[in-house]
């Protein structure tokens, strides 16, 4: 039976010597409750009962999110979050073991001391610019304070920013007007446009329509000049010929209104003077009508006899 029980310690003993540090990891050793080696990863050796594992420490990146609530220039309350990576240097394990318990808490403390030495120095909106300068502010100060502690701070962001909720939806309400106010004014400037090129065009409608006119005119005018001078070959002076012509002008018109259905036409004389000159008018315009038309039925008589 005793030599089960000293082979059973024996083992344990054996088994007690042998301990595993993870990787990025360090053991501190201690021997009757003193420093004795810092143990990196791997299987190691100790001595059962003397040596003691006092801790272990990761040599990995770590972070640590810090919310700081202070007050800017302007009197604005707001939140910030800065995030702290930092990590255990290597050849520095004792200092991080032996000299700081409680490292969060010490990071915790100077980012608050340079959050609210820094903040209060900027208004609301630098401190949104300024963030990175901020951050390098605080990186700085941690730099200065943990290395002597056996801390290495990696980086540190301001990744948050939070001003107070009635701060934030007046900043909202202002960022909502200015918009609207570039929106009002681009589409002024639509509606001006519009109204110019509407002009513009307009202008050039009446300008192509005056020309259109101005040639329609010339035209007829050019077409009345043949007209009259058809006529003065054939025997009819300028007079009468303007006559047959405004009487051939007046049929057509007629016609033209003939064709129309529910059309009426009211001509109304400026006095009995006027209205029986025009009579007269219309009387000799026929009388030349038919003289011209003999005249020429007589010169084609004419033609075909030679």
């Amino acid at each position: 039976m005793s030599f089960y029980l000293i082979g059973f310690l024996s083992f344990f003993f054996l088994i007690s010597c042998f301990f595993i540090v993870k990787q990025q990891t360090a053991a501190i050793i201690e021997r009757f409750g003193r420093y004795q080696s810092i143990r990196q990863s791997g299987l190691q050796l100790k001595i059962p009962l003397i040596d003691r594992i006092a801790g272990r420490l990761s040599l990995k990146i770590q972070q640590l999110d810090v919310i700081v609530e202070t007050k800017t220039l302007d009197d604005v309350f707001v939140k910030l979050k800065v995030s702290v990576q930092f990590k255990v240097i290597k050849d520095k394990v004792y200092d991080a073991f032996y000299k700081l318990d409680y490292p969060h808490d010490q990071i915790t403390s100077y980012v608050f001391d340079v959050v609210r030495a820094e903040v209060p120095k900027m208004k609301l909106d630098d401190v949104f610019v300024k963030k990175d300068d901020i951050a390098i502010a605080v990186k700085a100060e941690l730099n200065d304070a943990m290395m002597d502690y056996g801390y290495d701070i990696i980086k540190t962001l301001v990744t948050d920013i939070d001003p107070d909720a009635q701060v934030k939806a007046a900043m909202n309400r202002i960022n909502a007007s200015e918009r609207e106010k570039i929106a009002a004014q681009f589409e002024g400037d639509a509606q001006r446009i519009l109204i110019v090129e509407k002009a513009k065009a307009e202008a050039e409608s009446k300008r192509l329509q005056g020309q259109g006119i101005a040639d329609q005119r010339r035209e007829i005018a050019r077409g009345l000049e043949e007209s009259v001078e058809v006529l003065n070959k054939v025997g009819i002076n300028s007079q009468e010929a303007s006559a047959l012509i405004v009487v051939t002008q007046h049929y057509d018109t007629l016609q033209a209104i003939g064709e129309e259905t529910n059309t009426n036409l009211i001509l109304l004389p400026n006095s009995p003077q006027a209205g029986s000159d025009m009579l007269n008018n219309m009387v000799a315009s026929f009388t030349a009508s038919n003289q011209i038309g003999e005249a020429m039925k007589n010169q084609n008589k004419d033609k075909k006899k030679e």
